[in-house]
C-alpha cells in the first residue's frame, strides 16, 4: 500500500514538473517576440505600451509565417493591445481602443448593416427607429442622472448686445446645475423682425478648440448675417468652464455627460423663445463637435445636422468627452455613420477631408448614406463636401460648405456668406465672468472638489 502511494505521488510530481517545464520552455517575453517579429518580417514596430513582465505562452505557435498582422494579433490580444498600420513596413503597438478600428473593419460593418437591415424601406425604417430610440434613451438617462442633483430654475443671464455689420453678439450664462454655469455667445441678425417672423437656429458645439478663436467667430457671425441665430458655447473644461472645474475634467466621463446636458438645456431654452422657428433647428460642429452633432442629432427636434471632419464608420471619437459613454453599443452595435443616418429623411450634410479618419467617406460612408436616403426617397436632402487635399480643420472651404448647406435647407441669404464683414472680438469681450472668473457669483463652484460626490467620482475617470 505504501509503495502504491509512493508511485502515485511520484507520478503527480513528475506530471506537474513536466507541465511546468513545458510552459517555461515554450514561453517568451513579449519584448523578445516583438523583436523577433520585427526582424523576421523586416518591419518597424513602434511599441507604445508597457511590455515589462509580460510573457507570451506557446509563443512560437502564434506566429504565422505568411502574415505579420495575424502573428501580432495572436500575440497582442493576450494583453488587450492592438496594432495600428502606418504603412506596409511600419506598425504601432498600442492599447486596445474601443473607439478606433481599421478602415476595412468599418467597411465590413457598413456592408453587414446594409445587408441585414437596409434591404428595403420598411426594414430601414425599423432599424433606424431602433437606433434612434436606444441612442436617445442612453443620452436621456445620462442627462437625467446629472439633472437629478436639482436643476437650477434661474433664468439665463444676458449681457448687453454688441452691434456689428449685419449682426449682433450677446454673451449668456445659464446655471445648469446649482453653482455651475454654461457660458456662450448668441450671434443674431441685426435687423428688426417683422411681426410673427421666426428665425432658424444653429447650435455649434466645439471640438477641441474654443468659441473665442477667429474661425469660430467667423462662422457664427456669418450664419447670423445670413439670417440665422447661431450659438457657440464652452466645452466642459474649456473657456469659462475651466475657471470652475479645471481643464483635466475634460478628459473624463463627466465631460461627455455634461456636454450632452448643455446642448439639451440650450435647445430647450431657445425653443421657448418666440423668435425661434422650431421647424428649422440645426446642429453643426467639427471634430469632437462633429461627434456631438451625430450623437445629439438623434434628438428629433433637430431638423438639419452637419457633422464636419468627424463622420466615420471605424472611428467613434478619440477623447473620453466623446466616447466614454459608448453610444455605438446601441441596437446591438452601430457606428457614427448610422447615428447620422437616423436623421433620414431630414437634411444631412457631411464635410470630410483626405488626411484624417474621414478620408474614406466617398468610398465607405457616402454610398451607405445615399442608399438609406434613396430608400426614403430623399436623396436630395443629402449633401457631401469632400476635400481630399485638406486636413483636420474648419478652414475656409469647410466653412463655405456649411454656409451652403444651411443656406439651402434653411433658406438663408447666401449673398451674405462673406466673412470679410465680420469683426473679430477679443476673448475679454466674449467672456461672462472676467478673465479669471472674478465676476462669478459668490455661490458659484470654483473647484471640481465642490461638485457633488457622484460627479467627482465620474471626473476621476481621466485618460
Amino acid at each position: 500500500m505504501k509503495r502504491l502511494l509512493f508511485l502515485l505521488l511520484l507520478l503527480t510530481v513528475s506530471s506537474a514538473y513536466a507541465q511546468y517545464d513545458y510552459e517555461a520552455t515554450h514561453r517568451k517575453s513579449l519584448d523578445q517576440v516583438i523583436r523577433e517579429l520585427s526582424e523576421r518580417f523586416q518591419t518597424r514596430l513602434k511599441v507604445e505600451v508597457d511590455t515589462v513582465g509580460k510573457w507570451v505562452p506557446q509563443a512560437d505557435s502564434r506566429i504565422r509565417p505568411y502574415s505579420i498582422e495575424e502573428s501580432l494579433n495572436n500575440v497582442l490580444t493576450l494583453f488587450n493591445y492592438k496594432i495600428v498600420k502606418q504603412n506596409p513596413r511600419y506598425y504601432k503597438i498600442k492599447p486596445y481602443e474601443p473607439h478606433r478600428r481599421l478602415p476595412e473593419e468599418g467597411k465590413r460593418l457598413i456592408d453587414y448593416l446594409t445587408a441585414v437591415h437596409y434591404q428595403n424601406d420598411t426594414a430601414a425604417s425599423t432599424r433606424l427607429q431602433r437606433v434612434q430610440e436606444e441612442a436617445f434613451a442612453i443620452i436621456d438617462r445620462e442627462i437625467n442622472e446629472l439633472r437629478a442633483w436639482t436643476v437650477s430654475n434661474a433664468e439665463p443671464k444676458l449681457t448687453k448686445k454688441r452691434t456689428y455689420n449685419g449682426y449682433t453678439v450677446q454673451n449668456f450664462c445659464i446655471e445648469t446645475l446649482p453653482g455651475l454655469y454654461l457660458c456662450g455667445s448668441i450671434y443674431a441678425p441685426q435687423r428688426k423682425l417683422k411681426k410673427g417672423e421666426q428665425l432658424p437656429l444653429i447650435l455649434s458645439p466645439d471640438g477641441h478648440t474654443s468659441r473665442y478663436i477667429e474661425e469660430t467667430q467667423l462662422r457664427l457671425a456669418t450664419w447670423a448675417r445670413m439670417g440665422a441665430v447661431a450659438i457657440g458655447y464652452d466645452l466642459v473644461g474649456y473657456g469659462e468652464s475651466a475657471l470652475q472645474l479645471g481643464e483635466q475634467v475634460h478628459h473624463s466621463v463627466l465631460a461627455q455627460q455634461m456636454q450632452w446636458m448643455n446642448t439639451r438645456i440650450l435647445l430647450e431654452w431657445m425653443l421657448s423663445r418666440e423668435e425661434i422657428d422650431p421647424t428649422r433647428i440645426g446642429l453643426c460642429g467639427a471634430s469632437g463637435g462633429g461627434t456631438q452633432t451625430m450623437q445629439m442629432g438623434v434628438d428629433p427636434r433637430f431638423t438639419a445636422i452637419c457633422p464636419v471632419i468627424s463622420l466615420s464608420s471605424y472611428f467613434d471619437g478619440g477623447c473620453p468627452c466623446e466616447s466614454a459613454i459608448y453610444l455605438p453599443a446601441a441596437a446591438n452595435g452601430t457606428c457614427n455613420a448610422e447615428l447620422a443616418a437616423v436623421h433620414a429623411p431630414r437634411p444631412l450634410g457631411v464635410v470630410s477631408d483626405g488626411k484624417d479618419w474621414t478620408a474614406h467617406v466617398p468610398e465607405i460612408e457616402e454610398p451607405f448614406l445615399r442608399h438609406i436616403y434613396r430608400l426614403h426617397q430623399a436623396e436630395e436632402q443629402l449633401a457631401f463636401y469632400h476635400y481630399p487635399n485638406e486636413g483636420h480643420d474648419f478652414g475656409p472651404n469647410k466653412r463655405q460648405a456649411v454656409y451652403d448647406f444651411f443656406g439651402r435647407v434653411f433658406h438663408l441669404d447666401l449673398h451674405q456668406a462673406d466673412e470679410q464683414f465680420v469683426t473679430i472680438e477679443s476673448v475679454a469681450q466674449l467672456r461672462c465672468f472676467g478673465a479669471n472668473g472674478e465676476l462669478l457669483p459668490e455661490e458659484a463652484i470654483r473647484s471640481i472638489e465642490q461638485l457633488p460626490m457622484y460627479a467627482r467620482e465620474r471626473a476621476k475617470s481621466l485618460r
